[in-house]
C-alpha cells in the first residue's frame, strides 16, 4: 500500500528475503517477485494470495471472511504507535484556517470511498461538528493520497486526510509537496494497514509468512530497507482489534452523519 515508485527496490529486496525464508520452509508456489497489480480489490480476493497488504476498512467490510490477518506492520514516525496509526488532516500551508470547525465549507478530496485513513477517519473526526447536516462543499475523489496532496497544494481542494506513514514516505520523496501543505489536526489512532492472506491458506502456511516476517523483522543486512520503509516490526493482532474501524463508522452514524459530506 505504500509501494510508491520511489521505494519500490526497497519493497523488492524486503520481499525476496521474506521469499527466500519461506521457501526454506519448501512452502509450495512461493512468487519470487512481487505483483503489482492495477486492481488491489481483485488481488485481494483472489484465492491464490499469498500475502499482500489491504487497507483495514476493506478488511471488516467487503474483504470479511475472503481474506485472514497475518499481521500488521508498526512504522517509525509522527502519528503512528506501534501497529496503531492517526491520518493527519491537512490543509495549505498557507491557508489561514485554525481549526477543524473553519473546514466548513470547504472543498474535501479523499483517496477513495474505501479507505479508512483517506475518508473513514476523516468522517469520524468532523462527524461531530457536522450536526447532521453536509460539512464540506464538496468532496472528490483523488485515487491516491499522493494526488491528494497534490490537489491541497495546488488550491483544486481545501482539505484531506493523509495517514501518518504516507504523509512521512512522501516527504521524504518529493519533500516540496509536503512542504506546501501543513497538518491542521488528526485523527483518531486506528489499526494499522494489515497484511493478509486468502482464506484458503491453511494455519501451517500462516505460521510460517509470521516466522519469516519476524526473521526480516530482526535481521541487520536489512536495517538499511526497513529504515527505507519506515519498518519498525510486525505485530500479530487479533482480527478484534479492527472493529474498532467499524466503530469509527457506527460512531458517525450515531451523530448523523454515515456519510462524508
Amino acid at each position: 500500500m505504500y509501494d510508491f515508485p520511489e521505494l519500490r527496490s526497497a519493497h523488492d529486496a524486503l520481499w525476496a528475503a521474506i521469499a527466500a525464508r519461506l521457501s526454506a520452509k519448501t512452502l509450495e508456489s512461493v512468487p519470487q517477485n512481487l505483483t503489482r497489480p492495477d486492481d488491489l480489490p481483485a488481488l485481494w480476493r483472489d484465492p491464490g494470495l499469498l500475502l499482500g497488504q489491504a487497507c483495514g476498512y476493506p478488511l471488516m467490510t467487503d474483504l470479511a471472511g475472503l481474506v485472514q490477518l497475518v499481521a500488521t506492520p508498526a512504522y517509525r514516525t509522527t502519528g503512528c504507535q506501534g501497529a496503531f496509526h492517526r491520518s493527519a488532516i491537512v490543509v495549505r500551508a498557507g491557508d489561514a484556517v485554525a481549526d477543524l470547525r473553519g473546514l466548513r465549507g470547504r472543498r474535501c478530496v479523499i483517496n477513495g470511498w474505501d479507505s479508512n485513513s483517506g475518508m473513514n477517519l476523516l468522517r469520524a473526526t468532523v462527524a461531530p461538528l457536522a450536526e447532521a447536516s453536509r460539512f464540506f462543499e464538496s468532496v472528490t475523489v483523488s485515487g491516491s493520497h499522493r494526488q491528494s496532496l497534490g490537489l491541497v497544494a495546488t488550491g483544486d481542494a481545501d482539505v484531506a486526510a493523509i495517514d501518518c506513514v504516507s504523509l512521512e514516505l512522501i516527504s521524504r520523496i518529493d519533500p516540496a509537496l509536503v512542504a506546501a501543505t501543513r497538518v491542521l489536526a488528526w485523527s483518531p489512532l486506528s489499526p494499522g494497514l494489515p497484511l493478509v492472506t486468502s482464506a484458503a491458506t491453511d494455519a501451517t502456511s500462516i505460521g510460517a509468512l509470521r516466522r519469516a516476517l519476524a526473521d526480516v523483522a530482526a535481521d541487520p543486512t536489512l536495517s538499511a530497507v526497513r529504515a527505507e520503509l519506515l519498518l519498525d516490526g510486525f505485530v500479530v493482532l487479533p482480527i478484534e482489534t479492527y472493529a474498532a474501524i467499524l466503530s469509527f463508522e457506527a460512531g458517525a452514524a450515531a451523530h448523523g452523519y454515515s456519510r462524508l459530506a
